[in-house]
C-alpha cells in the first residue's frame, strides 16, 4: 500500500488539473497562436505561469485504484501488475485466468 499523504497528494492535483483546464487550454492556444501579435502571446504565456504548477496535466502521477502503486500501471484497467494478479487469482477480473502448465 502507498502512503496514504502520496495518494491525498495526487488526489488533490487531479482536482486541480480539472478546475483549471479549460482556462489552461484557452491561454495555450493564444500562446501557440503564430497568427497573433507577440505582445498577445507572450501575455498568455506569462498568465499561463502565473497558474498553479499542479494545474498542468503532467503533474498527476498513475496510481493503482486498489492500492495506490505508482508503479507498473495497466492504464485500461486502472491498477498495478500486483493488484491484477491478486485479483485474477481470485477470480474477480472477467476474462482472466492464471496461467498453468
Amino acid at each position: 500500500m502507498a502512503k496514504k499523504s502520496a495518494i491525498e497528494n495526487n488526489k488533490k492535483k487531479m482536482k486541480l488539473v480539472k478546475s483549471h483546464a479549460g482556462r489552461r487550454a484557452r491561454l495555450k492556444a493564444i500562446a501557440n497562436d503564430k497568427s497573433l501579435a507577440i505582445e498577445e502571446q507572450f501575455e498568455a504565456r506569462l498568465k499561463l505561469a502565473q497558474l498553479p504548477r499542479n494545474s498542468a496535466k503532467t503533474r498527476v502521477r498513475n496510481r493503482c485504484e486498489v492500492s495506490g502503486r505508482p508503479r507498473a500501471f495497466y492504464r485500461k484497467l486502472k491498477m498495478s501488475r500486483i493488484a491484477l494478479r491478486e485479483l485474477g487469482s481470485r477470480g474477480l477480473v472477467p476474462g482472466l485466468v492464471k496461467s498453468s502448465w
